[in-house]
């Protein structure tokens, strides 16, 4: 079929929104009609090639919509049915069987290799050179077809699917990293590097989870201001804060309990890193490059440890349901996030994203 997509043809180039083609789903796939997508800095690392995914493409992986069609073995989903999409998994591995797909041994593969876990492509140019599929779904485009073990039934007909995008990548990170990685105790302190849609997601879960101070670092005020309506209890600016170390020890009496780091600097990870106290647990969720501890005196001295997770360590048909009943409650406000572009202004929304003028772009289909 003839849908409409937005196409990355070579590396830095912008967005080229144009008619491509789309086969229909094989068994176990269903045809998804994208209300929404959220924009990630993984498509623009992508879009760069600091992660190299085969191009052309079409690029997206926190999608949202409508279920229009299904392949003679799906039995979970029917036309009519709202889901979000989310990363792609084989199911047949033993990280998979044991419950852990974000840590797939085919994930690189089946994401990032430009196929379906199949090993297959169902997009095309309309000369017929195939394109890329990304994270298993593409979703900066009108449809998709997606494996159905990366979909989830929305449970709630009263929420947006805008706001549901984005919890399909980059907000079950952030709140995963917390909730199913580190289960912090209540009233231990964490210290939460970066502001944008990974940490406020952490920032927001800490919260959820009881702990007692909640510490976020960032370098945009109004971010800051924000991260304390939704749930921190200090802020650091690092443009201003000459020793981030010595004040996150000052707050945390010797040291947090725990600290992530979501943007992929390198000095970021080894301050991250040397906030945490003695026994203290450190997360890396940015995709960073080579970064140079002593560990002794950094790491194993002290007892530390330093994890990097993916995914936020989910089961996406578990816990973006979860997710979404927190939002229901008003404990886990994601809306406050979120700014909409249509769709032909997805360059536009990448480079807001990119610029920090706002922390979660989201590009509909429907506007």
């Amino acid at each position: 079929m003839k849908i409409i997509a937005a196409v990355t043809k070579e590396k830095s180039a912008p967005f080229v929104i144009q008619e491509v083609e789309l086969d229909k789903p094989k068994g176990n796939e269903i045809l998804v009609k994208i209300v929404a997508s959220g924009v990630c800095h993984t498509d623009e690392a992508v879009q760069h090639q600091f992660i190299p995914v085969p191009l052309p493409a079409v690029l997206g992986h926190e999608g949202a919509g409508i279920v229009e069609a299904v392949g003679s073995e799906v039995t979970e989903f029917k036309p009519g049915d709202k889901v979000a999409v989310s990363f792609g998994f084989c199911g047949k591995c033993k990280n998979c069987l044991k419950g852990h797909p974000a840590a797939c041994l085919n994930l690189n593969r089946i994401n990032f290799g430009g196929i379906q876990p199949d090993g297959t492509t169902r997009l095309s140019l309309p000369g017929g050179q195939k394109l890329s599929t990304f994270f298993g779904q593409s979703s900066f485009s009108s449809h998709i077809v997606v494996n159905e073990a990366a979909a989830v039934k929305v449970p709630y007909d009263d929420i947006d699917l805008g706001i549901v995008a984005p919890i399909g990548c980059g907000i079950q990170t952030g709140a995963g990293a917390v909730l199913n990685v580190l289960h912090p105790d209540f009233g231990t302190s964490i210290a939460v590097f970066g502001c944008g849609t990974v940490g406020m997601s952490a920032i927001m879960a800490a919260k959820i989870a009881g702990c007692e101070k909640i510490i976020a670092v960032g370098g945009n005020a109004n971010s800051l201001k924000l991260a304390l309506e939704l749930g921190a209890t200090h802020t650091i600016n690092r443009k201003e804060e000459k020793d981030i170390v010595g004040r996150i020890h000052e707050i945390t009496d010797d040291g947090c309990d725990y600290a992530i780091d979501t943007s992929g600097n390198a000095d970021f990870v080894k301050k991250m890193l040397a906030s945490v106290g003695f026994m203290g647990k450190g997360v890396i969720l940015g995709a960073t490059g080579d970064v140079t501890f002593n560990i002794q005196q950094e790491l194993m001295g002290d007892f530390k440890s330093l994890l990097g997770v993916v995914e936020g360590d989910a089961i996406p048909k578990l816990f973006i349901p979860k997710l979404l009943a927190f939002y229901r409650q008003g404990r886990f406000p994601i809306d406050k996030l979120i700014r909409f572009y249509p769709f032909e202004q997805i360059n536009e929304a990448l480079e807001d994203s990119h610029s920090g003028k706002c922390i979660k772009a989201v590009v509909r289909m429907d506007s």
